[in-house]
């Protein structure tokens, strides 16, 4: 009975190599003879930038004559989409795969801001979370710092970048600091969200210390004598913190 067994199973082999072979030309087979019939876009990180929408996206593939609608699906290179559509210096990366249902997907990342630099010369731009530059024009939606006084786009895209992605990832600072602004040599002040002072950074060096003594000196004293009482706070100097009363109004 040992031939029978191996008869049975030489048949259940050759039935399922049939099958899969089959099923390979008829897939090939529908990736000819078939047409793109939908774009599944998707914007990543809308939430914290919007700066480009589907439609955009939508336009930019027309302008390019790379739109795969309509297209034969094997005759499709999403290689060739992602190139095109990272070129917009909007778009971080782009990710684009075919679908059994005969579409096309395509995913793209933004450039996340995590400044807007306003300098007291020169046209205002943004700098990303890659400390590279991002057009003038961009239409950000996100909360960020805003960076101005005596600022050039060497310092901004270093040592501020590097420093704001401090603020950035810091819950409490993130939430505190809305405006950075650079004085000559390169010193910082910061205007704070909460309480109606100037926060006299200096130079950046050791800015994270700096930093720490300032949030406790939020929690002990600002909390108990009131966030109003004082016009100016410098922490520039090592552990100590010099404090300007504000002026009574007359």
């Amino acid at each position: 009975m040992k031939w029978l067994r191996r008869i049975f199973i030489v048949l259940i082999l050759l039935v399922i190599t049939a099958y899969l072979g089959i099923s390979v030309t008829a897939f090939n087979r529908k990736d000819v003879d078939t047409a793109c019939s939908d774009i599944r876009l998707v914007i990543k990180d809308s939430v914290n930038a919007g700066f480009i929408t589907k439609r955009e996206v939508t336009d930019l593939l027309s302008r390019k004559g790379v739109n795969p609608i309509g297209k034969l699906m094997q005759s499709i290179n999403t290689e060739k989409l992602e190139k095109e559509l990272a070129v917009n210096p909007l778009i971080d990366r782009v990710e684009c795969y075919k679908t059994l249902s005969n579409k096309v997907c395509v995913e793209v990342y933004q450039r996340i801001p995590v400044l807007r630099i306003l300098p007291s010369a020169g046209e205002g731009y943004y700098i990303d979370n890659k400390g590279t530059v991002m057009p003038s024009d961009t239409k950000c939606a996100a909360h960020i710092s805003v960076v101005t006084g005596r600022v050039d786009k060497a310092f901004a895209t270093n040592e501020l970048y590097r420093f704001a992605l401090f603020l950035q990832r810091n819950a409490f600072w993130n939430a505190q600091i809305a405006q950075i602004h650079v004085l000559s040599g390169r010193n910082i002040e910061l205007i704070p969200r909460v309480g109606n002072h100037i926060l006299h950074l200096g130079q950046l060096a050791d800015y994270e210390n700096k930093l720490e003594r300032t949030r406790r000196f939020y929690e002990q004293a600002l909390n108990r004598v009131g966030w109003n009482k004082y016009s100016r706070i410098n922490v520039e100097f090592s552990n100590q913190i010099i404090c300007t009363k504000r002026e009574p109004l007359n």
